[in-house]
């Protein structure tokens, strides 16, 4: 089974990270083999490349250029006539609106996989109604259920993302990041790895992390480069937010980096205090799979990575529940311990590489039947 994914290019996050575990443990399923379409050369496409996969490029499209999408979408017909591919998945309802038409003219069902969690109000959702995607898959529940309620004439199904396995570092290879980093050996290192836009909730870290500014022993490490202009503003902001709550000292602004794992295994605590919900959370898991105690808001697909034996849940935006939670973990390493252990167990359970990739896999093969027939309710995959 030949599939081909779609995705923009342009921006680096969840949807890429779990695109490239895809090709990265493709072994696990030797009957599928996946290949990728770009619009926009980026971080993405050069990790294929490092990776021995050079993607198809479609050719920088933007739906208000309309001479750009129809470039595009002869790019991919030209693609599908020559590859002979059996499943076209689109990733996000942006790769939906511009090539269903394409997909559907090659004679595929058109397949989209939603990793954002949302509801269907977004003018791209909007069209990509009218696109009528035949299949619809979800990283999560949670995405599943809001989903549904702006697609309800689609297959709809849900499978949480393949991971590849984070191995620990070393007490040498820990120290040394320590050191590139400007970090003490025995000090708590609190990290979030996110995207910068705020509803990942990095001004209530810093500002629950202001409030720890007596208990000593702490830094933190934030991990993300701006990759649009208001990305860069929000930066601006968190670095003032860290001065006037006079923690910039010990609050250590990383930008991106290819490193996470290195990152990860150098950390003491993942936090991620969404003021939304997040569709699934693949970073949660990373940390996870790192053995981190992770803290975030109970709220979203979050619920569905964290409970009370690998973490700590608190209500969005609620700065004094996220001081009581960092300052216990920061002071009790037993329980960090503890918790890092079910971490990892817990991890592995819901993205274990080859046991998700298989999973992926047989999603994909019933997309193979008519969509009319998935509709219906003629095939029922069960993911459990």
């Amino acid at each position: 089974m030949r599939v081909l994914h779609i995705t923009s290019g342009n921006l680096y996050g969840g949807v890429e990270t779990f695109l490239a575990t895809l090709l990265r443990e493709a072994a696990a399923a030797p009957d599928m083999h996946p290949e990728f379409a770009v619009c926009f050369d980026g971080r993405f496409s050069l990790e294929l490349e490092s990776m021995g996969h050079s993607p198809r490029r479609l050719g920088p499209a933007k739906l208000s250029h309309p001479r750009t999408v129809l470039r595009a979408r002869r790019a991919l017909s030209q693609v599908l006539a020559r590859g002979q591919y059996d499943v076209v998945v689109c990733h996000q309802p942006w790769s939906c609106v511009l090539f269903a038409s394409v997909i559907r003219t090659a004679g595929l069902p058109v397949v989209m996989w939603v990793h954002m969690a949302s509801n269907g109000g977004h003018w791209l959702e909007r069209l990509c109604r009218l696109a009528r995607p035949d299949v619809v898959i979800c990283n999560s529940r949670f995405t599943a259920a809001c989903t549904e309620r702006w697609l309800p004439h689609a297959a709809l199904e849900h499978v949480h993302c393949a991971l590849s396995a984070i191995l620990p570092g070393s007490r040498e290879q820990r120290s040394r990041t320590r050191r590139l980093l400007d970090t003490g050996e025995r000090d708590v290192v609190i990290t979030q790895i996110s995207r910068l836009e705020s509803w990942k909730g990095q001004r209530v870290l810093l500002s629950a992390l202001g409030a720890l500014r007596e208990t000593q022993g702490w830094t933190c490490w934030l991990v993300g480069g701006a990759q649009r202009s208001s990305e860069t503003r929000y930066l601006l902001e968190l670095k003032a937010l860290a001065r006037t709550l006079r923690i910039e000292d010990r609050v250590r602004f990383l930008g991106e980096r290819d490193d996470v794992p290195a990152v990860l295994s150098a950390s003491d605590i993942f936090c991620q205090p969404n003021i939304a919900p997040e569709p699934f959370g693949l970073a949660l898991v990373e940390a996870q799979q790192a053995g981190l105690p992770v803290v975030t808001s109970g709220i979203g697909g979050a619920l569905e990575i964290v409970d009370g034996s690998c973490g700590v849940l608190c209500a969005p935006g609620d700065v004094k529940g996220l001081v009581s939670a960092l300052e216990r973990l920061v002071v009790d390493h037993s329980l960090r311990a503890r918790l890092g252990i079910d971490a990892r167990r817990r991890a592995d359970e819901l993205c274990n590489a080859t046991r998700q990739i298989l999973r992926i896999e047989v999603v994909l093969a019933r997309t193979l039947v008519a969509p009319q027939a998935l509709r219906q309710g003629a095939v029922e995959v069960s993911l459990r």
